[in-house]
C-alpha cells in the first residue's frame, strides 16, 4: 500500500487573508492628497467674469491661478505617490 508523503510543513499556508494592502495612515495620506488636489483645481478654476465680453488679465493671470494652484496640484500628486508607496505598519 502506498503512503502519502505530503506533510503539513510542505503545504504553504496563506496567513495574509486578514491583512489589507494599505494601512490607516496610507488612507489618511490619500485623503489629504485628494483634498489638496481638489483645492488646487478649485483655485485654478477661479470665478467667472462679471462681463463675459470683457477680457480682464488681472483675473486670468492672477498669482493664485498661475502659481499657487499648480504648486498645490503637484504637492497633492506627490502626497498621493507617497501614500501609495509607503509600507503600512505591521499589526
Amino acid at each position: 500500500m502506498a503512503t502519502n508523503n505530503i506533510t503539513e510543513t510542505s503545504v504553504p499556508k496563506n496567513n495574509t487573508s486578514n491583512q489589507s494592502l494599505f494601512g490607516k495612515e496610507n488612507y489618511m495620506l490619500m485623503l489629504a492628497g485628494l483634498l489638496i488636489l481638489g483645492l488646487g483645481f478649485f483655485l485654478m478654476a477661479g470665478g467667472k467674469s462679471i462681463d463675459p465680453k470683457v477680457f480682464d488679465p488681472k483675473e486670468v493671470y492672477s498669482t493664485t491661478r498661475i502659481t499657487v494652484a499648480p504648486i498645490l496640484i503637484v504637492l497633492g500628486f506627490i502626497i498621493e505617490v507617497i501614500a501609495i508607496m509607503k509600507k503600512p505598519k505591521s499589526i
